[in-house]
């Protein structure tokens, strides 16, 4: 509660300082009086190459200050559901908006939506510093900026004047961030930001992306990381195949996501599950979850004599385990584009 109450401080003392008509404000949107608009906004986004459907019937939101993990196996549909909502991609039908706007339309983006989905796409023949220095002339900002922004993802004066082909990945991944904070965002869309990052790097970018939602702003994370998604995350949506399987509130999910078994015998538990009508998702350690309650599973076994070793509900395996649950049998090659 006082998170939640801190934030919501936070966010209505930035939207005092937005603008009085609905366009962005530095940290928030003012519509009306006070009223906050929904910063991220997918409608019934589908992108079809040919005959395979990459992104089918995608829809979702994001709100100021939360942090929204977007995850699913590779080949999902995560990377071409945030090229979308960006403007690189042309959806084959629905929309996508932030604050209230398709991206192309967005006048400056840089200054309203920061953006990381590819930190290797960068001039190697360029330093640091010099990519930030492009980067704040075409957003009309001071060039003095460029340094404090170098050291606010822990980057060094030596770092800065490197060329970019002799950074690591994990330095990559901090150019790119100083690069979609530069232009002060209230918005952050971020494609697998961590990619690279030692632990203490990934200790950091939760710390950051969580100050930055504190403060109002709205966070669009997708990751293959999956702890660290539990720890800085409020919502979910779960992508499979193209679709979304599951989205809400992170702890709402992590609390229904069914009651997870694992029995000594593994074929007998299957064949009594089987007789018994109930039908489950096999997850990777040989257990299964299933839709119903524990007790129901726990007479079936007695009834036919299974030793159990476990019987929780699934959502205390954690976000690991939700997501296996979820995406079972999803994972597929990345199709060429």
């Amino acid at each position: 509660m006082g998170r939640t109450r801190r934030t919501a401080t936070l966010v209505d003392e930035n939207v005092d300082r937005g603008l009085q008509m609905s366009t962005f404000g530095r940290r928030g949107m003012r519509v009306g009086a006070s009223r906050l608009v929904t910063m991220i906004t997918a409608e019934h986004l589908t992108k079809r190459y040919g005959v395979h459907t990459a992104v089918d019937d995608v829809s979702f939101t994001c709100e100021p200050g939360t942090v929204t993990g977007f995850l699913g196996p590779n080949g999902a549909g995560k990377s071409t559901t945030m090229r979308m909502i960006c403007g690189l991609t042309a959806p084959t039908s629905g929309t996508a908006t932030v604050g209230g706007e398709p991206y192309r339309r967005l006048g400056n983006p840089g200054r309203r939506v920061g953006v990381l989905l590819d930190a290797s796409a960068q001039h190697t023949g360029r330093t640091g510093r010099e990519v930030l220095t492009i980067a704040a002339l075409t957003m009309g900002i001071d060039a003095d900026a460029v340094p404090a922004a170098l050291d606010r993802v822990g980057l060094n004066q030596a770092a800065a004047k490197r060329r970019i082909r002799a950074y690591s990945l994990g330095m990559r991944q901090r150019l790119g961030l100083a690069h979609a904070l530069l232009g002060d965002p209230v918005v952050l869309i971020l494609d697998e930001p961590a990619n690279g990052l030692d632990p203490e790097g990934i200790f950091w970018m939760r710390g950051l992306l969580r100050d930055f939602a504190d403060r109002g702003g709205t966070v669009l994370l997708s990751s293959h990381l999956l702890r660290e998604v539990e720890a800085v995350a409020d919502r979910l949506v779960v992508i499979g195949r193209g679709r979304v399987v599951a989205q809400g509130d992170k702890d709402d999910l992590l609390s229904a996501t069914g009651t997870y078994v694992r029995a000594l015998d593994r074929d007998a538990l299957d064949e009594a599950l089987r007789r018994t009508g109930l039908t489950g998702t096999t997850t990777t350690d040989g257990g299964v979850v299933l839709s119903v309650d524990a007790e129901t599973i726990g007479r079936t076994a007695t009834e036919y004599g299974l030793v159990l070793l476990e019987l929780r509900p699934a959502g205390s395996g954690g976000l690991e385990q939700m997501f296996l649950t979820l995406t079972a049998g999803d994972s597929v090659k990345e199709a060429v584009r």
